[in-house]
């Protein structure tokens, strides 16, 4: 969708260039953009590797980077693809089925502490403990290889008091290991910077967040690049010799319309925040 309105409001020279992994959405985006004929460049790679892709291209500076990061919708649905716990099917979870790393290795192959730390951190869930521990006791009986398992274990660990607040049961759990499999929060962490400089003066970076732990990250990182001054508050002047990147655009995150919401309910928890560089 997005890519389909950057596309339609390109200049005569303008260009686009897709980045995704996942070779289903490729296979649907390439049909969707087919009209904008060879302004439109789909390449299978993960945007972490969005310098070398463009380097690759012949392409030094963009006038605009977006992210619409997470899981898609056609994910979701796809049952066989393993993201949700509402369907059984092999746990996968993979956005890249070139690699090797599955749900299914992180549930049974991680120990009972790395299991803990990756729904804790990852899924913000406070029976993160017991969660882990039922896992680890269910998988020496016969390996979790379904969501459904899975599903029914995370269930199991859940006082019945709190298995009415915040959604599924396992909403959390699904969300950590997928975010392990994948490394979205790694890979965003790490090249968020390295990004910003690939803008040309005057460019946007565009970020589409689905989950607080992915808009923190954004948060502070726009931030940093717009004052990435380190010396003490006391200082009369900078001596670090840091600049800034260019300016934040939205002071707080644009957030869906009343419109949007009734058309696509799953962008209820989407948040936007978009940084202009110098």
């Amino acid at each position: 969708g997005h890519a389909y309105e950057v596309c339609r409001r390109l200049g005569p020279d303008g260009r686009m260039i897709g980045i995704d992994q996942d070779e289903d959405a490729i296979a649907a985006a390439t049909k969707r953009l087919s009209e904008f004929g060879d302004r439109v460049t789909i390449v299978r790679s993960n945007y972490e590797a969005m310098k070398e892709v463009l380097h690759d291209l012949g392409i030094e500076k963009v006038n605009g980077i977006t992210l619409d990061l997470g899981v898609s919708s056609y994910q979701l649905d796809a049952a066989e693809r393993g993201f949700s716990y509402r369907e059984d099917a092999p746990l996968d979870m993979r956005m890249d089925n070139r690699q090797e790393v599955t749900a299914a290795t992180v549930v049974n192959e991680y120990t009972e502490s790395e299991l803990f730390q990756v729904i804790r951190k990852y899924g913000e869930d406070k029976f993160a403990k017991n969660i882990a521990k039922h896992i680890v006791q269910e998988r020496r009986k016969e390996p979790v290889m379904t969501t459904g398992r899975l599903a029914q274990i995370v269930d199991q660990s859940i006082p019945m008091k709190f298995k009415k607040q915040g959604g599924h049961p396992a909403k959390r759990t699904f969300q950590a290991i997928r975010i392990e499999v994948n490394r979205e929060l790694s890979v965003l962490e790490d090249h968020i910077s390295e990004m910003i400089d690939l803008l040309a003066p005057g460019g946007r970076f565009c970020i589409i967040t689905f989950h607080s732990l992915e808009d923190r990250i954004v948060k502070n990182a726009f931030r940093t690049a717009q004052d990435p001054c380190t010396c003490p508050p006391n200082f009369p002047v900078c001596v670090c010799g840091k600049k800034s990147k260019g300016k934040v655009l939205t002071r707080k995150p644009v957030l869906p319309s009343e419109k949007e919401l009734e058309e696509n309910s799953r962008s209820k928890s989407a948040k936007l925040r978009v940084f202009e560089h110098i």
